[in-house]
């Protein structure tokens, strides 16, 4: 047996009883390990840390807070029609018969077009516009202004049920908010996790899939970005008929009460399209609907072409 061989069965007794240079040397190793050990668990938790702080959203407003509270409350409504004070200038002439202007209806909450009347082979299956997201601007008073650009499917004509996207503009002392939104009336509205700034450009679109099943579209040109919701009828009684189209600039309802209007200055849709029956439909023969409060008629729509037109906000 070589001298190698002699020495392994002295290797456990020389481990078994360990010198005092030993002791020491382990208890260096033990606490270098410890220090390791607890100096990598500091910096994978500063790493942690550091992460999460990162991930952090930079804080939201106090007007965004308390609009993200008040859109759990935020509800289009159908169309609320007002009738013609003949006592007007302008309103009276609307019932004379040479009139160039034979479809045009006020209401309390609704300014744009809407197409009243089905297409003659079948309903309305999508609607579509492009428009650009207003500068919202305070008129006088306090608190928070508010208005909202929408495309939609029923709601005037019939009104058990409205399938809706659009845009909603805030205004509360000088400072601006916007939010994209989908809604199957009579249910709330609910936001999509999408940016929307002033300025940008958005195409909105809704389709039917069935009478209580359908998609919601909003897309931000400007940022690239898109948000799609497949939606429910809320309610058996709240499926779609398809007997509306419609491009809208809405003074909607927050809570029990509609909101404050703020003004948009002027809002252009176009690449409007409804399609029904096989074809596709413009605003020709749309009817022409003006937001009307107290004695005030709020907005002005002009009608360019068969798929463009806008409303100004004229108070």
């Amino acid at each position: 047996m070589t001298l190698q061989d002699t020495t392994r069965p002295l290797l456990p007794s020389i481990l078994s009883i360990p010198s005092a240079t030993s002791v020491v040397h382990h208890s260096s190793q033990s606490i270098l390990l410890s220090f390791m050990m607890k100096f990598t668990n500091y910096l994978l938790t500063t790493a942690s840390l550091a992460s999460s702080v990162l991930a952090v959203p930079a804080p939201r407003t106090g007007l965004e807070d308390r609009l993200r509270t008040r859109s759990l409350q935020r509800q289009s409504h159908p169309l609320a029609p007002l009738p013609l004070d003949t006592s007007t200038k302008e309103e009276s002439r609307l019932l004379e018969p040479d009139e160039n202007i034979t479809h045009v209806t006020y209401s309390s909450n609704w300014a744009g077009a809407v197409r009243e009347q089905p297409p003659p082979q079948g309903t309305y299956s999508a609607v579509s516009a492009t428009f650009r997201v207003p500068e919202p601007t305070a008129q006088g008073g306090s608190g928070t202004q508010a208005g909202s650009a929408w495309v939609g499917i029923d709601g005037d004509t019939y009104s058990n049920a409205i399938l809706q996207t659009g845009v909603d503009f805030y205004v509360e002392n000088g400072q601006t908010y916007n939010d994209a939104w989908y809604e199957w009336y009579p249910d709330y509205a609910y936001d999509f996790d999408l940016d929307v700034s002033t300025g940008d450009t958005i195409v909105a679109r809704v389709e039917a899939i069935s009478p209580s099943q359908g998609v919601a579209t909003i897309e931000n040109i400007s940022t690239g970005k898109k948000a799609t919701q497949t939606i429910k009828a809320p309610a058996a009684t709240a499926t779609l008929a398809g007997q509306n189209a419609d491009w809208i600039v809405e003074d909607f309802q927050s809570g029990d009460s509609m909101v404050d209007l703020a003004g948009f200055g002027e809002i252009s849709f176009w690449g409007v399209q409804a399609q029904g029956g096989g074809s596709t439909w413009g605003v020709d023969d749309a009817t022409i609907v003006e937001l009307k409060q107290g004695n005030q008629v709020l907005t002005d729509v002009d009608v360019q072409s068969d798929s463009a037109f806008t409303v100004s906000y004229t108070s």
